[in-house]
């Protein structure tokens, strides 16, 4: 997996990752997105959530209320989108704004949702180039992405724990995948017992690593943006890959130190795997799917975790929209 090619001293790692890896920020906290400088940023529910209960966002969140017209669900939407616009103003690249988790396995609700979402950044001046619509790599939201993707909205593949979900997404033609790294290793540490892995060991890194070579291999031109990071380790272990996602926490720590970042993956140097190349139909999706009993049910944890979030918002949002 290693090239073990360094980056000069001297710059703190965060820098020098960003030499060999486009560095995405994970977060709703415009301020911290300001402060790292990142390519990208991407968001979610959950994080939506937590910066829409801080007072340095009220704002957004009271224009949102205002621009809803009394809709729950427009309100919502605008939301998203008015932190999204926000973060449009500090990143150079793409925002990723999430599709309702309650519409993951509704392919044409899926998709409605997306023209909508867009529709709104349009009504704000925001390019559709600017945005990925997030959405659960279930094999419905990957269908959806499909038929999004063609009419030039591009998508950011969500909640990816398998190769099947990672295949089906770059034979769809998405143009990025968001594969998670920590929530691999939180099921395997529960189901083998044991504290913890040396990032080398990760089943995290190692699942991304697969992914990126397979892509690599195969000339897949999606997208791997490695997410969901527990540390540091997990995240310079995946040097390289196309893209990372990463919580100002653990950016926070890796600009604190200056240790040599070696980069991990090479994308050059994938051809020469000896990798077999798998036909993705809806079949085979379900049936490996169905024989990764820890892709099935983190795919599925991730779809109610991401709900209860989106329903604790919706409170919220819903006694501001009453007043």
């Amino acid at each position: 997996m290693s090239s073990n090619k360094k980056q000069k001293t001297g710059e703190n790692q965060v820098e020098q990752l960003k030499r060999l890896t486009t560095i995405v920020a994970d977060t709703g906290d415009i301020e911290a997105i300001r402060k790292f400088k990142p390519q990208d940023a991407t968001t979610n529910p959950s994080l939506i959530f937590k910066a829409a209960t801080m007072p340095a966002y009220a704002s957004l969140v009271d224009d949102a209320v205002k621009n809803g017209n009394g809709s729950l669900s427009t309100t919502m939407d605008e939301l998203a989108v008015n932190f999204g616009a926000e973060i449009t103003k500090i990143v150079p690249g793409y925002v990723s704004t999430e599709v309702d988790a309650r519409l993951s396995f509704d392919t044409e609700a899926t998709i409605a949702k997306a023209r909508s979402i867009i529709a709104s950044y349009k009504a704000k001046g925001i390019d559709k180039s600017r945005i990925l619509i997030k959405v659960a790599a279930t094999w419905e939201g990957i269908k959806a992405a499909e038929i999004l993707e063609k009419e030039g909205i591009t998508c950011n593949l969500t909640l990816i724990f398998s190769k099947a979900q990672a295949i089906a997404c770059a034979e769809a033609g998405c143009t990025l995948i968001s594969p998670f790294v920590g929530r691999i290793m939180d099921w395997y540490k529960k189901a083998q017992g044991v504290d913890g892995y040396e990032p080398k060991d990760d089943p995290g890194v190692l699942s991304v690593a697969d992914i990126f070579k397979y892509y690599k291999k195969f000339g897949y031109d999606t997208i791997v943006m490695g997410a969901s990071f527990r540390n540091t380790g997990e995240v310079l272990e995946l040097a390289g890959c196309d893209r990372l996602t990463i919580s100002p926490q653990l950016l926070e720590k890796l600009t604190m130190s200056t240790d040599d970042v070696v980069q991990k993956l090479d994308a050059e140097a994938c051809g020469d795997e000896d990798i077999e190349k798998i036909t993705m139909d809806e079949k085979t999706f379900r049936w490996m799917m169905n024989e990764d009993p820890m892709a099935t049910e983190k795919l599925a944890e991730g779809i109610r975790n991401f709900t209860k979030d989106i329903v604790s918002l919706e409170t919220i949002v819903s006694e501001k929209i009453a007043k």
